[in-house]
C-alpha cells in the first residue's frame, strides 16, 4: 500500500461522500446552510480523516485517534441521513442504501482501529526482516 487512496475504507468513504453530494443536490435551497452543508461536511470528513490517519500510521495512538475521528464523523453522517429521510428528502430505498454503505465504512474503520499493526509500515518491515533472517 503506497498511498492512502489504496485503503479500501478510504475508497468506500469517498464513494459514499460523492453519492451523498449528488443526492443532496435535490434538497431544498433553504437547507443549504443547515442539512445540506452538514451532511456533505461530515461525509467528506470520514474520508479526510482516513487520509490523515494514513499519514500517522507509524504512530499507533495517533493513527487510532484519527480513525476514531473518522468513525465519529461516520456516525454523524448516519444521523444526518436519518434527518434527511425523516424530512422527506430521501426515499426509503436511497436512505437504506446510503445507510448500509455507511455501516460498511464503519466496519472497515473498526477493523483498522482494532488492528493498527496491520497498517504500520515500521512493524511490517521489522516482521518481514525478522522472517528473512
Amino acid at each position: 500500500m503506497k498511498k492512502f487512496q489504496d485503503l479500501f475504507a478510504y475508497q468506500k468513504a469517498f464513494a459514499l461522500a460523492m453519492e451523498i453530494f449528488e443526492v443532496s443536490k435535490t434538497f431544498l435551497k433553504e437547507e443549504t446552510y443547515s442539512l445540506t452543508d452538514q451532511i456533505r461536511r461530515s461525509s467528506r470528513s470520514v474520508a479526510v480523516n482516513i487520509a490523515e490517519s494514513y499519514a500517522k500510521k507509524r504512530y499507533q495512538k495517533h493513527f487510532i485517534s484519527k480513525l476514531t475521528d473518522s468513525d465519529a464523523e461516520n456516525l454523524e453522517t448516519q444521523t444526518w441521513l436519518e434527518f434527511s429521510h425523516s424530512s422527506g428528502y430521501l426515499g426509503q430505498e436511497v436512505s437504506d442504501a446510503l445507510m448500509e454503505q455507511s455501516r460498511e465504512v464503519g466496519k472497515l474503520l473498526h477493523f483498522m482501529i482494532n488492528n493498527p499493526a496491520k497498517f504500520d509500515l515500521n512493524k511490517m518491515m521489522k516482521s518481514f526482516t525478522s522472517t528473512v533472517h
